[in-house]
């Protein structure tokens, strides 16, 4: 299995080892363009592998701070109450860079800023900007990637 992600077009495809087209999602990169330098709130481009998968067992909607579930559940009302926090939701693909001095190590490094494929709430628009570098899916999308996917995994994130 391999991922595909186009900025451009704001889609994530999953292909089987064959190559063939297994499934494709609607996603949400950053509102700021692609880009890798740290604290650019940019979308990192090139390889990548799936470093760590978090929240097998947790519930649609269940909410993330610093790749720990909170025990909260995503609803209108919560949001309302927390209006600037970036909604981290369901389940969480950590990305790590493959390429030193593009991606991996040092003021580019993908994991060390931790970007991920992660839930997002369902008033969020899919198919168009406005993440803070991470890819934002649909819960139920999400929850059918991860259960896909393996640690390790390809991921290339491509701007053209």
């Amino acid at each position: 299995m391999h991922i595909e992600i186009s900025i451009p077009l704001q889609m994530l495809n999953l292909f089987d080892i064959d190559g063939v087209l297994v499934a494709s999602y609607k996603v949400s990169t950053a509102a700021k363009g692609a880009g890798c330098i740290k604290n650019s709130e940019c979308t990192p481009t090139g390889q990548h592998i799936i470093r760590a998968k978090i929240g097998a067992a947790e519930k649609l909607n269940a909410v993330y701070v610093g790749r720990r579930a909170t025990g909260e559940i995503c609803t209108p009302e919560l949001m309302a109450t927390h209006p600037n926090r970036d909604w981290i939701l369901t389940r969480i693909l950590w990305l790590s860079g493959t390429e030193i001095g593009q991606n991996r190590l040092g003021q580019v490094d993908t994991m060390q800023r931790y970007i991920y494929i992660h839930g997002t709430p369902d008033s969020t628009v899919m198919g168009k900007i406005g993440s803070h570098g991470c890819i934002r899916m649909r819960n139920a999308d999400v929850v059918a990637l991860f259960d896909l996917v393996q640690v390790g995994t390809s991921v290339n994130i491509s701007n053209d």
